[in-house]
Parts: C-alpha cells; structure tokens; sequence
C-alpha cells in the first residue's frame, strides 16, 4: 500500500506555462490581450489547501458546487460537470526558513530536496463562477494527487536547462542571468486516459522555473516550512498534443476527444488518468520520476 511520502505543511500552485496562460486566455478574453499585464513580471499563483493532497491511487470523489454557464439567470448547485485534469511537477521544501527573510535564487537547492508528479483536479464549471474577484477556492480545493515518492534534486543534475528566452526584463530578486545553474528542467511527462496518451507535455518550456517561484514565494518575508508543496502549475507546450488539461486540448468543450471508449470533453465518472515522466539521466540513461494515479467516482 503506497502513503503520502510526506506530511504537507502548506500547498501553493503557480501559473508558470506561458503557452497555458496563453491558451487559458484565449479561450476566455478571445477579445483580449490573452495574458494578463502582471504575468511576465512575477509567478502567479493560489495558496490551496494542504488537507486535500492525497497519494496517488486515490479515488477522485466527484465534486459539488455553485455553477453558472453565460446563459442562466442564477446559479444552481449540483456535480461538476467540467471536471478536468492538470498535468504538474511539485517541489518539495526539506529546509525550513526564518520568518522575515526572502530566500533568493541561489539558495534554492538548499531549501528544496526534490519533486514529484502532481495533478492539480479542477472542477472548471465550479471555478468560472467562483473565481473574480479572488481566485481559485473550491474549483481546485476538492483534491490534489502526488506521486507516491519524491525524486531527489541530484538525481536530475543531467535534466537541468535554461529556460525559454523572456521578452521582459526582471526585477533583481527574480533576475537569474547571473546564476551559475540553469533554473530549467527537462522533464517529458506523459498523460493517459483510460489508457489512451492524450498528451505529452513537456516540462521545458516553462517560462517561471522552480527557483523563481519559491524566491516570490518568500519574498514578503513568508517562511517555509519541511512539507512545504508548490506545484508548477499546468505544464503545456506550443502543440496541441502537449497541452496538459482538457480545458486546453478540448477547448472549454468544443472539440471533443476521440477516445476507444467514446468521446470526452471533460471526465466522466469512472475514467482514470495517469500521469508519467522521465528525465534525461548521464550517460543516456533515464530517471523514472514515478506516476500519478486517480479514478473518478460519482459524487458524494
């Protein structure tokens, strides 16, 4: 039987794929600029709910909330009806931090041990109508599944590389010209239903890196903690077969999945996802980095 590797003391998800937030807004603002006017001068991101990350292999319990689509005159309450999938890396604090003291890029590898696999369940239905003016609460807050171990930061020293070129210039404490490691990772991430790839999203391309995310998480002064849990948010690349939810890949639900078992837009009860990466190791090896399991039941 496969446990929780380790106990979460705060969980916090990051918005950090340029080519998701892109996509996102599109299928939102399709009038609009689709990226925000703060999106390329700091990681965005919630603060979520560290109770609900659960180990791979357990079951996603349908969730209920408020829901609205354009055209109703009020809210109604039931199941999620959009349910979707978001295909993450999570990163794993090890070193604690004083209150009061930010914690810069070069500091990373002494606060983070390693990361694990992440799948981030997104009731978007719930979330559409939740969202403005604060963010992300219920819609994400249901369940969040990990794989069952952590791979160390040494073992992917191989999978280290630069991030995509910024367009933007950065303020100094998130600035990493300077650093002597390239905050990337190469990581190749498989995402299957019921079996069938559906995406392959590649971890590379993410504009935000690790070390960026955890110096904006501390910048205020916050502090870690050991269990600490933030997640990279949704990885997606330029390709429509490398986007890492449904949202994306369906288009809010107008193109539909062609899958053996019928066509899906968003998941129906029964279905199971799995999530899978590799990273390049030395010597052309690879370093397996595990699975994220989850199969949805119908709600409570």
């Amino acid at each position: 039987t496969l446990h929780l590797p380790y106990e979460v003391a705060d969980y916090v998800d990051f918005y950090a794929s340029e080519h998701h937030a892109t996509n996102v807004g599109r299928i939102f603002r399709p009038d609009g600029e689709p990226l925000t006017p703060n999106w390329k001068h700091l990681p965005i991101g919630y603060h979520g709910r560290a109770g609900t990350v659960v180990v791979s292999g357990t079951d996603v319990v349908r969730p209920s909330g408020q829901r609205k689509a354009p055209s109703d005159a009020a809210p109604v309450f039931g199941p999620s009806v959009k349910l979707d999938i978001e295909a993450e890396v999570g990163f794993l604090v090890g070193t604690p931090s004083e209150l009061g003291r930010p914690v810069p890029l070069s500091d990373f590898r002494e606060h983070v041990f390693g990361l694990t696999l992440l799948n981030d369940w997104s009731a978007r239905d719930v979330q559409a109508w939740e969202y403005v003016p604060l963010g992300p609460f219920l819609g994400k807050s249901f369940q969040t599944s990990v794989s069952a171990w952590v791979t160390p930061l040494e073992a992917l020293d191989a999978a280290r590389t630069a991030p995509p070129a910024r367009d933007f210039p950065l303020l100094p404490y998130l600035d990493d010209a300077g650093e002597e490691e390239p905050g990337g990772f190469d990581l190749r991430i498989t995402v299957e239903i019921n079996g069938e790839v559906v995406a392959e999203p590649p971890f590379s391309t993410m504009y935000w890196t690790a070390a960026q995310q955890l110096a904006h998480m501390t910048v205020n002064g916050a502090s870690l903690r050991t269990g600490d849990l933030y997640g990279s948010g949704t990885v997606s690349g330029p390709e429509v077969n490398q986007r890492g939810s449904l949202l994306e890949l369906t288009w809010n639900g107008r193109d539909a999945l062609e899958l053996a078992g019928g066509k899906r837009t968003f998941l129906e009860d029964g279905d199971e996802v799995v999530l899978t990466a590799w990273a390049p190791g030395p010597d052309g090896t690879r370093v397996a980095l595990g699975e994220v399991r989850g199969r949805i039941v119908p709600s409570a």
